[in-house]
């Protein structure tokens, strides 16, 4: 599609540019961890606790920012989330413990709830082609997290609260972009109700959907949140680690996530992703140096790039019709399954260094055999097959029902 066809791009490129700082801000920590832990002197597990506190508020977040735009709008509640970050931000690079960093680190997830429970919907209803738009929310993402590291880490050499700081700092621009061009779509649309939310679970492609995501976001924070402790690097050189982990990332959204998708469909791009990770968890754990650990760090980014590429589209595909309710329903469970794997990491750390890549492997596994046993449902749903589908009835039925085009849905 032609972009000039695109009424709204003033809109929707601000909306991506305040998508991109806000993940840049989860990013910027992990360079600083090791030296917020030794500045307050705190544990691994205490320090895990600026993520999980960040991570949890998000979560549970997520559905009342979900009904406060159907009731305020998006803008309203978008701007105020990125303003709470901005805050949030700036404050903690005052802070003096774990627990007023922990505290603000969970002001600062309740923002991006606000910020993330709304920007997809509001860009997929702005833009006329919502692949594109789908795409250039998840190019946002993906250079996000390349470039937070690079900033946590050039800065967090100076001190570990400057980080903190310029974040805030961008979140304060990124609110003047956002009060000036951001709008609210041209269809007012009716409240969301709560029960329409939790009604979405009882879809069993969504549901499938949700638990193979629920195991894979559980070892996505178990790599971002813990590696950062478990390669005892120094800042600057912590931070260069993980800009190669997030640009692994960014190509697998960019370079191959689609493409691939293209060629064997989404819900077999997403068990190539998980595949290839849970191989990734078994290096780590059983990796005989800090070099063999960068090396799977940028490879376990590419293939979390491959499932971030195709996983807002499945949900959108597979959820309720009203986007609103199923980005709030999936990213209940998106980040809710990963709120406790930084602490839970953490904790494990005591007992041996490799033993949380373990525990991803094993939680990441039960997700492999969901997948294994029930991607034809999700790709049945999603107007896709699977290869190993001919193997059962029920798929083989769904395969010669008429479908209705994911794209059309809506």
């Amino acid at each position: 599609m032609d972009r000039r066809s695109e009424p709204n791009r003033s809109a929707i490129y601000a909306t991506t540019l305040v998508a991109f700082l806000a993940i840049a801000g989860i990013a910027v920590v992990d360079p600083i961890l090791p030296a917020i832990g030794e500045a307050i002197g705190v544990t691994a597990w205490q320090v895990e606790l600026l993520f999980t506190a960040y991570i949890a508020v998000m979560a549970v977040g997520m559905i009342p920012a979900t009904l406060a735009s159907g009731r305020f709008g998006f803008k309203p509640v978008l701007v105020t989330g990125v303003s709470v970050v901005g805050v949030a931000a700036i404050l903690a690079s005052f802070s003096n413990d774990i627990v007023q960093l922990s505290v603000l680190r969970g002001v600062w997830g309740l923002g991006n709830a606000m910020f993330f429970a709304t920007a997809m919907v509001v860009l997929v209803n702005l833009a006329n082609d919502r692949e594109w738009v789908v795409g250039l929310f998840e190019t946002a993402l993906g250079l996000g997290f390349a470039v937070g590291p690079l900033i946590g880490g050039l800065l967090g050499e100076v001190s570990w609260r400057l980080p903190f700081f310029v974040c805030g700092v961008f979140m304060v621009l990124a609110l003047a972009v956002a009060s000036r061009k951001l709008r609210e779509p041209a269809h007012k649309q009716p409240p969301v109700r709560l029960g329409a939310i939790f009604a979405t679970y009882r879809k069993p492609a969504f549901v499938t959907l949700c638990v193979v995501t629920a195991a894979y976001n559980f070892v996505f924070f178990v790599v971002l949140g813990y590696t950062p402790l478990y390669l005892h690097l120094d800042v600057i050189p912590l931070g260069l680690a993980f800009t190669g982990w997030g640009l692994g990332l960014a190509a697998g959204i960019l370079l191959v996530g689609h493409r691939l998708a293209h060629r064997i469909g989404a819900v077999q791009t997403v068990g190539v992703a998980i595949a290839g990770l849970l191989v990734c968890m078994v290096l780590f754990a059983t990796s005989t140096g800090t070099a063999m650990s960068l090396v799977v760090l940028v490879l376990a980014g590419l293939f979390m790039g491959l499932a971030n590429a195709n996983l807002t589209d499945l949900a959108l595909g597979l959820g309720s019709h009203d986007r609103r309710v199923a980005t709030g329903a999936f990213n209940l469970v998106r980040w809710g399954a990963a709120a406790p794997a930084p602490i839970i990491s953490g904790k494990l750390a005591e007992h041996g260094l490799a033993l949380p890549f373990w525990v991803g492997f094993g939680v990441l596994a039960v997700g492999v055999l969901v997948y294994l046993a029930f991607a034809h449902v999700m790709a049945a749903g999603y107007g896709e097959r699977v290869l190993w589908s001919r193997w059962n009835s029920a798929a083989r039925r769904n395969e010669h029902a008429p479908e209705e085009p994911v794209g059309e849905a809506y």
